[in-house]
C-alpha cells in the first residue's frame, strides 16, 4: 500500500510519496487552504509551524480521517517523532476513556479508585456516579452532560478526591478546585462538599461589593488559597491575569458550571476569558445539562476548553451550523463519534427515582369582576393576534406578541398586576404602551379591584392546598412567574398565619464580608432543611432559582400557582424535588392552578407537550437538540387563539 512519508526540518513539516496518487484533488485543495501547503511535484511543504503540535494534530486527523496511510521518515528529526508519538498516545488514551464510559475498564484500577473513594467520601456514589468519577479521573479534562439531579457535583468531587490521594509529583496530581459558575450555585458547591466529604470546607468566593480588585489579587496570589475557590463567569474577565497567576502556582482543577454561558464563537468577552485560561488548569471540567441549546456550534468552545491544544470536535463552526440545519445530515454520528471519548452523560431514567404524581390540574373559578377583566383583555388581544399573524418575525412585534401574553398571564393569575408597567416585571423590552387597553371602564375595573384589596381565587384556592400539606408536617415550594404575585401572594399567606420565605433574583446571595443578620438564599435554603425550621413553605421564581436549588431531602410537594409558556424553566423547577436520593418510598406531588377558561388551559396543553417532546429528546440522543423549542411563540399563540375560538362556543 502506497504511503505518505511525513517529514520535517528547519520548522517545516514535508508530505512526500506518489502525492497524485495518493491524494485526491479536494485532498490536495483541503491542505492547500487548511495548512498552506505548497505542492510540487511529488511532495508538498507546510511551513510557519509555531504552533507543531495543533497542526501536526490536525495534519494526522485528517489523513487518518480520509484513510491515508502515512508513517514517519527514519531521518526525521526527533521533535516530530515525539509530536507523532504523542498524537499516537492521545488516540489511545481517547480510546481508553471512551471503553470506560462504555464499561469496559480495567478491574484493578476501579477496584483502586473505589478504595481511595470508599476511605475519603461519605457520600456513597450510586453505579453510574462511580463510573462518570473513574471516567473523569482518568482523563482529567472531560464534560458531563448529565440531565439536573444526576449529581454532577458529586461525581466532581469523588474524581478530585482520587486525584488529591496521589502522590505530589504524579503528574495528575490536584489539591484545589477553582468552580466558575452563577452566583447561585456557590452554594449548593459548599454544602454538598460538606456532604460529600463529613467535613466543612475551606471555600472563598470571589464576589461581592466589599472585595475590591486589590483584594483579589491578594488572594489569587496568596501562598495559601483555599481548597474550594469560586468566582461568576463576569468575574473572570477582569481578573484573567491574577487567575493565569493562580493556575500556574497552584494543582488547580477548573469546573465550569452551567458551562453553556462559554458558546459564543464570535468574540465573546466570557468566552475569551475563559478560553485564555484553560491551558492553565491542571483539570479541566464542564458541567452542563443543556450543551448545545441553539445548536452544534454550542459545543464548539465547550470542547476547546477541555483539550484546548487538540482539534478533538474536528468541524468548523460554520459546518457545526450545517449540521444544525438537517438532523439527517450523516456528519451528525460522526461528531458524536468524535466527542465520545470526552464526555459521559446520565440520563432521567438511568436515576431509578420513584414516580412522582401528577395531580390533575386543579379548576379555580375566577370571581365575576376579575372575569371581566379577563375576557375583556383577552378578547381584544386575540383579535390582534388574529390580524398580527403574519408579522411574528419582526422583532418589535414579536416582543408586543410577548407582552400581550405576559398581561394575559396576569389577568389569568391577579388583576391587579395589570395596574403595573411590565417593565417592574421584565425589563424594559417589554415596556410598550400600545399592548394595554386604553378604555376607562377597563381602567377603573382594574383600579376598583386594586383599592377593594380583592383576594384574587387562586390565592385562597393555594392556601387551601398549602394548609393541607402543613397540617400533615409537610413542606411545599410554590412556584409563580410575577415577582408581584411572590410579593403579594406571601404577604396573603402571614396574613393567615402561615410562615413562608421568598426566593427570586432580589434575595441576596451570601459574599464576603456580608452582616450575619441578613437573610440570604443560602440561609433560607438551610433553614428550610432543617426539621425544627419555622417555615415550611417557600414561595420561589424559576427565572431566578429552578438551576440551582436541590430541596428533595426536605420536601416533597410543589405548587404552581402560574405558570408561563417556558417549558426548560417548568422543567427545572419540577426536579428541585424529584432527584436522585429520593427514598424510594416519598411521594412527591405536583399541583397545577388553573384559571377556568383562560390562557391557563392552553400552557397546560403545550407544557405537556413541550414536556414529552424534552423527555423524548433527552433520552435518545447523546447530545440532544431542542431547537423548536428555543422560541415558540407563534405555535403558543395559535394554540391560545384555538383553544379562545373553542371556548367561545361553548354555551354560557
Amino acid at each position: 500500500m502506497d504511503k505518505l512519508i511525513i517529514s520535517s526540518e528547519k520548522n517545516k513539516v514535508y508530505l512526500q510519496g506518489n502525492i497524485y496518487k495518493i491524494l485526491n484533488k479536494r485532498h490536495l485543495h483541503h491542505i492547500s487552504r487548511v495548512f498552506n501547503g505548497e505542492i510540487e511535484s511529488n511532495k508538498i511543504t507546510i511551513g510557519n509551524l509555531q504552533d507543531d503540535e495543533l497542526i501536526i494534530s490536525k495534519l494526522s486527523d485528517f489523513l487518518k480521517r480520509k484513510n491515508i496511510s502515512y508513517d514517519l521518515d527514519q531521518e526525521s528529526d526527533d521533535r516530530l517523532k515525539d509530536l507523532y508519538q504523542e498524537e499516537k498516545n492521545f488516540r489511545e488514551f481517547s480510546m481508553k476513556a471512551k471503553s470506560i464510559w462504555n464499561n469496559v475498564i480495567n478491574l484493578n484500577e476501579f477496584s483502586d479508585f473505589q478504595n481511595v473513594l470508599h476511605k475519603n467520601m461519605e457520600r456513597k456514589l450510586y453505579p453510574l456516579q462511580l463510573l462518570s468519577a473513574f471516567h473523569l479521573a482518568y482523563s482529567q479534562n472531560a464534560c458531563n452532560f448529565s440531565v439536573p439531579g444526576a449529581g454532577k457535583t458529586s461525581i466532581v468531587y469523588g474524581a478530585f478526591s482520587y486525584l488529591n490521594s496521589l502522590e505530589k509529583d504524579h503528574p495528575k496530581f490536584v489539591d484545589k478546585i477553582l468552580v466558575i459558575g452563577p452566583l447561585s450555585a456557590f452554594g449548593p458547591w459548599e454544602s454538598e462538599f460538606e456532604e460529600c466529604f463529613g467535613t466543612e470546607i475551606d471555600a472563598k468566593r470571589i464576589s461581592g461589593v466589599n472585595l475590591n480588585n486589590q483584594r483579589k489579587k491578594t488572594y489569587f496570589f496568596s501562598r495559601n488559597p483555599s481548597d474550594l475557590t469560586l468566582i461568576s463567569y463576569q468575574g473572570v474577565i477582569n481578573q484573567k491575569e491574577n487567575i493565569e497567576y493562580f493556575l500556574k502556582n497552584n494543582n488547580v482543577m477548573v469546573v465550569l458550571d452551567e458551562a453553556h454561558k462559554i458558546k459564543n464563537t464570535s468574540g465573546g468577552q466570557i468566552a475569551e476569558s475563559i478560553l485564555s485560561i484553560a491551558p492553565y488548569c491542571k483539570g479541566r471540567v464542564v458541567l452542563t445539562g443543556t450543551p448545545a441549546p441553539n445548536g452544534y456550534r454550542d459545543l464548539y468552545n465547550l470542547f476547546k476548553f477541555i483539550w484546548p491544544k487538540k482539534d478533538v470536535i474536528r468541524f468548523s463552526p460554520i459546518q457545526l451550523d450545517d449540521m444544525t440545519k438537517s438532523i439527517t445530515d450523516a456528519r451528525i454520528n460522526v461528531l458524536i463519534d468524535n466527542l465520545s471519548p470526552y464526555f459521559v452523560r446520565i440520563k432521567k431514567s438511568d436515576l431509578g427515582l420513584p414516580e412522582k404524581i401528577e395531580h390533575p390540574p386543579i379548576i379555580v373559578e375566577m370571581d365575576e369582576r376579575q372575569k371581566w377583566i379577563y375576557e375583556t383583555i383577552e378578547k381584544k388581544y386575540i383579535e390582534s393576534f388574529k390580524n398580527e399573524e403574519s408579522d411574528y418575525n419582526d422583532t418589535f412585534l414579536s416582543k408586543v406578541k410577548k407582552a400581550k401574553l405576559i398581561r394575559l398571564l396576569q389577568a389569568a393569575t391577579n388583576p391587579k398586576l395589570l395596574n403595573k408597567p411590565i417593565i417592574d416585571e421584565f425589563g424594559n423590552d417589554f415596556s410598550f404602551r400600545d399592548i394595554d387597553i386604553i378604555d376607562q371602564k377597563f381602567i377603573q375595573e382594574v383600579l376598583s379591584y386594586v383599592e377593594d384589596k380583592i383576594v384574587p381565587a387562586k390565592f385562597l384556592k393555594a392556601y387551601e392546598i398549602i394548609k393541607n400539606i402543613i397540617d400533615n408536617k409537610e413542606k411545599v415550594i410554590v412556584w409563580a412567574v410575577f415577582i408581584n404575585t411572590i410579593l403579594e401572594f406571601q404577604e396573603f399567606l402571614i396574613s393567615k398565619g402561615v410562615n413562608c420565605k421568598i426566593l427570586y433574583g432580589k434575595t441576596p446571595i451570601e459574599s464576603e464580608d456580608m452582616a450575619e443578620d441578613i437573610e440570604t438564599r443560602e440561609s433560607i435554603i438551610r433553614d428550610f432543611h432543617d426539621e425544627n425550621s419555622d417555615f415550611s413553605v417557600i414561595i420561589a421564581n424559576p427565572f431566578a432559582v429552578a438551576e440551582s436549588i436541590s430541596l428533595h431531602k426536605a420536601c416533597h410537594n410543589a405548587l404552581y400557582l402560574e405558570r408561563n409558556f417556558d417549558a426548560a424553566r417548568f422543567i427545572q423547577s419540577k426536579d428541585r424535588i424529584h432527584r436522585y436520593g429520593l427514598d424510594p418510598n416519598i411521594e412527591t406531588n405536583y399541583f397545577y392552578l388553573m384559571a377556568n377558561n383562560s390562557i391557563d388551559e392552553t400552557i397546560n396543553t403545550k407544557l405537556i407537550e413541550k414536556e414529552n417532546l424534552i423527555i423524548r429528546v433527552t433520552e435518545s440522543q447523546d447530545i440532544p437538540l431542542f431547537l423548536n423549542l428555543e422560541d415558540d411563540t407563534e405555535n403558543d399563540i395559535k394554540a391560545l387563539i384555538k383553544d379562545y375560538e373553542r371556548r367561545s362556543k361553548k354555551p354560557s
